[in-house]
């Protein structure tokens, strides 16, 4: 029996992630650790961490390696590309940082709304494009304001990358240097498992001379008829000193951020997130975690129910508009929290004037 019905031995049911069997009179259910765990999400919203937990229908089902292969997807650079040299931002006494900035108000219209990479483990290419879109709105003053293609870096940049199933940033910033992508209208992500096993690059491109390039084939979303190619310069990588990032922010735009994503960061729901390992006592199953990469916009700070100040980050995530707050999530700032500051890039975009005439 269960819930009130009754059931002949060899069938079977789910509870979460967790299949179970009814086999000789009793049932035998898996025991994997579940993305969206109950008991986890109760411990969070009775402590006083400084931010809430919640459910998330799309993460019903999964199990917690799941969460980790599928939703996450950024692969760490090769020890050279982490030891790169650190841009010097020299930080003089007259540089003068507001306690709260959001570059969507310092920027109006330029700065692009969290995209869904679903279960494509691509978070690679969804940050690659949304650092860039911005950086080259903001360059082009406005007049270049595509959000770039996720499923152009994720179809084409398969040099040492591997689409859906994980990444590297270094590589994406490579092939838009090279090859440039389209914007996300001319060439759509497609969450589908059958047709990202079977996604052929469908945009190729040629020099147009003076290290330009120009798309020789039509856009794949056929109700879209502007196939222009954007290019960004070599990324660069900022020091994990928070005040040099928060400059360069302001002066520049959202930068890219690697983290490292754990099993609470799944039911982040609002407030200044800190890893919280309240289950504690199950390690063997909840001592996993996988690297992410994300946008970072602004940060700011708030006074907590205990008097102390909470400095954070504000960041873009890539799982939708329903996760998080509005699809953004604040992150403890200038404590490395989840080694969010430890490799952090920003890049220039290729603009021209000839770019922004022909826009």
């Amino acid at each position: 029996m269960k819930n009130g019905l009754q059931y002949s031995s060899g069938a079977t049911y789910r509870e979460n992630c967790n299949l179970c069997t009814c086999s000789s009179g009793q049932w035998d259910c898996e025991q994997h650790m579940c993305l969206i765990n109950q008991e986890m999400i109760h411990n969070i919203n009775r402590g006083n961490y400084g931010w809430r937990a919640s459910n998330y229908s799309q993460f019903w089902g999964l199990t917690l390696d799941e969460g980790i292969r599928y939703r996450l997807g950024t692969r760490r650079p090769s020890n050279t590309v982490m030891n790169m040299n650190e841009l010097n931002m020299k930080m003089d006494s007259n540089d003068l940082l507001p306690r709260y900035f959001n570059a969507a108000n310092k920027w109006p219209g330029m700065i692009h709304e969290p995209m869904d990479q679903g279960n494509c483990a691509a978070s690679w290419a969804f940050s690659t494009a949304a650092v860039a879109s911005d950086r080259i709105s903001i360059q082009s003053m406005g007049h270049m304001t595509a959000a770039l293609s996720p499923q152009n870096l994720i179809s084409c940049n398969t040099r040492n990358q591997q689409g859906c199933h994980g990444g590297r940033v270094d590589g994406a910033w490579w092939y838009l240097r090279r090859r440039g992508v389209v914007s996300d209208a001319c060439y759509p992500f497609s969450n589908s498992e059958k047709q990202q096993l079977s996604s052929q690059c469908m945009m190729s491109t040629r020099s147009a001379g003076r290290g330009k390039r120009q798309a020789t084939m039509p856009c794949p979303n056929p109700y879209s008829h502007t196939n222009q190619i954007y290019q960004a310069t070599p990324p660069y990588r900022l020091s994990n000193n928070d005040k040099e990032i928060m400059k360069e922010i302001m002066e520049n735009g959202p930068v890219q951020a690697l983290m490292e994503v754990h099993e609470d960061f799944f039911v982040y729901r609002s407030g200044v997130y800190r890893h919280t390992p309240v289950m504690a006592e199950k390690p063997e199953t909840f001592r996993r975690h996988g690297t992410h990469s994300v946008k970072i916009t602004g940060w700011g700070e708030e006074q907590g129910h205990d008097g102390q100040i909470r400095q954070y980050w504000i960041a873009a995530n890539s799982w939708g508009r329903d996760w998080g707050e509005n699809g953004y999530f604040r992150i403890a700032r200038g404590e490395n929290e989840c080694d969010i500051e430890t490799f952090i890039l920003g890049s220039w975009g290729r603009v021209t004037m000839e770019d922004m005439l022909h826009k």
